[in-house]
């Protein structure tokens, strides 16, 4: 399967020390398997941080992944939305779960306005879940350890 990245720099080798917390699955490397999606993203991060947009393809065999923890999520749910909380929570910096890989929504702007009213305590999970039920989610990949970075190969 082919994974984009976007970035606005060209780097030959994944360091997840690079990382930072308090992503929608914690700290790790995200890819995108919308070459689009990708492209926004290289562009958001030009806007924020200069540089040139570019999207790096990965080729990524989810049949090597045998062995490694790995956690998916086909749609926005209750335990999406916990994960996501989880994970964003400014007050702990550290990983908060041992899975190599997830697959899941993005909490992009709309969905993380959402995300935050819940967790400032405006709305409740079931308002959450119910103000996001129609909107089209975009997926994310997760790769949260170096045996999950380990099955990505440049192209």
């Amino acid at each position: 399967m082919r994974l984009f990245h976007g970035t606005n720099v060209r780097f030959e080798r994944i360091d997840l020390a690079l990382s930072k917390p308090n992503k929608d699955f914690g700290p790790g490397f995200y890819l995108s398997d919308d070459r689009e999606q990708a492209e926004a993203m290289a562009e958001s991060k030009v806007l924020m941080s200069g540089g040139e947009p570019r999207v790096m393809e990965f080729e990524f065999d989810a049949e090597q992944a045998t062995g490694l923890r790995m956690l998916r999520f086909d749609e926005y749910s209750r335990e999406w939305a916990e994960f996501i909380v989880m994970n964003r929570d400014r007050n702990v910096r550290a990983k908060r779960h041992d899975y190599d890989i997830v697959h899941g929504p993005i909490a992009n702007d709309r969905i993380g306005l959402q995300v935050q009213l819940f967790v400032q305590d405006y709305i409740d999970i079931d308002t959450l879940l119910k103000r996001i039920k129609y909107v089209r989610p975009t997926f994310q990949y997760y790769f949260g350890t170096d045996a999950a970075i380990q099955l990505l190969k440049l192209v």
